[in-house]
């Protein structure tokens, strides 16, 4: 394989938070078992490194490939999602109808200042790039709102949300010989198609 390529994974199906409880729900029981399925799924790439946002949706999804590959997981705080730190996690199902006209609208609810959630992403990613060998491949487990916001500024999007990410999806970015990333492919979700509560209207 030639140059260095990142793996961006979105975390598995969490459980709803309660107010209070912080926006930092752990996997639910579905979600356990969507994780299980990314050491096989991700078998076939050469990884190097494991880098995980600091909550725990991802830790936790970061926790199966670590225990299979024998390796630690980095925590980079800047790859956090955009709820991060806020009073609890809120389903889409939840949201104010204002905050869905800005996420339908392509953009991040109304008490997220989206220029500044950009840089920190994608000051996080340069790092994660810049730390890695020639031909390594990096797999950093992460949030919706993150990988958005990496394919955004990648493809130059209008939208900040411009592709549908899957529980355990993974997107692909490659270094390019310039230097800068390319997207290869989005949300791939073969692994865990059965699991994906989207699939079982068909």
């Amino acid at each position: 394989m030639a140059g260095m390529q990142l793996l961006l994974i979105r975390h598995a199906l969490p459980l709803r938070s309660e107010p209070g409880e912080g926006a930092d729900p752990v996997l639910s029981e579905e979600g356990i078992a969507q994780a299980k399925r990314l050491p096989d799924a991700l078998k076939r790439f050469p990884i190097a490194r494991l880098v995980s946002s600091p909550q725990r949706r991802a830790r936790q999804t970061a926790q199966p490939v670590a225990d299979a590959l024998g390796m630690t997981v980095d925590v980079d705080e800047r790859l956090a999602e955009y709820d991060y730190g806020l009073s609890h996690y809120t389903p889409i199902e939840e949201a104010s109808e204002a905050d869905i006209k800005r996420l339908l609208s392509g953009n991040l609810p109304g008490d997220v200042d989206q220029d500044a959630f950009i840089a920190r992403v994608g000051a996080g990613v340069d790092d994660v790039v810049a730390a890695a060998g020639h031909d390594e491949t990096v797999a950093v487990f992460t949030h919706g709102g993150v990988i958005n916001a990496m394919v955004h500024q990648v493809m130059r999007t209008e939208r900040l949300l411009c592709v549908q990410v899957d529980y355990t999806g993974v997107t692909r970015l490659l270094k390019s010989r310039s230097g800068g990333l390319v997207v290869a492919s989005v949300n791939g979700t073969e692994h865990v198609w059965d699991l994906l509560p989207r699939n079982h209207r068909w």
